[in-house]
């Protein structure tokens, strides 16, 4: 795995030894900037971004937003198998601070009080077989966390059903093998 794009472009991204883990695959990573670049659905300024990377696992879509010089990225995860490696990535990148990593429980609902920004992106990339995402959406919802223009990207196995609180619109979906990445706004 690389980061594809900007300051740090071809830079190796660190893997996971374990399969506990499933980091986004570059082809993946690529389309969806792509497509955020690309769309005239979307109004993302990446200089001026803030970056939620949620269930962030080795930080490989935080890690591209930071090479393509967002603001800020916070990245958020707690399994203790994979935080050595996104702390190590990170601090791969040389002189960046534009980053925080907070290791706590997603579902710990003290952790989006703790956020003191909107935030123009917010990733999500759990578990395939974690089935509490509306949980997350409420939250976002009710603590008003994702700005005005903002979008939710999510990665799931493309067997699940998409099911989202009425308040979140689907924007795009694309599937990639076992995979689908869905774009989702906020109606307000």
């Amino acid at each position: 795995m690389r980061i594809i794009s900007g300051f740090f472009k071809g830079k190796k991204i660190l893997e996971p030894k374990d399969n506990k883990t499933r980091p986004l695959k570059d082809l993946t990573k690529e389309s969806i900037f792509n497509i955020i670049k690309h769309s005239n659905k979307f109004k993302i300024d990446f200089s001026n971004s803030h970056i939620l990377d949620l269930f962030s696992g080795v930080g490989s879509f935080g890690i591209e937003c930071l090479s393509r010089g967002v603001k800020k990225v916070i990245f958020i995860e707690n399994y203790q198998g994979v935080l050595p490696i996104l702390k190590k990535n990170l601090l791969n990148l040389d002189s960046i601070k534009n980053y925080e990593i907070i290791e706590k429980d997603i579902y710990n609902e003290n952790i989006f009080l703790e956020l003191d920004n909107k935030f123009d992106i917010i990733f999500l990339d759990p578990p395939y077989k974690d089935k509490n995402l509306e949980n997350i959406f409420d939250v976002i919802k009710e603590e008003k966390i994702l700005s005005q223009n903002g979008i939710i990207i999510l990665h799931r196995h493309k067997d699940e059903p998409d099911n989202f609180p009425p308040s979140f619109q689907i924007v795009e979906k694309k599937m990639y093998g076992i995979s689908k990445i869905i774009f989702l706004s906020n109606l307000g």
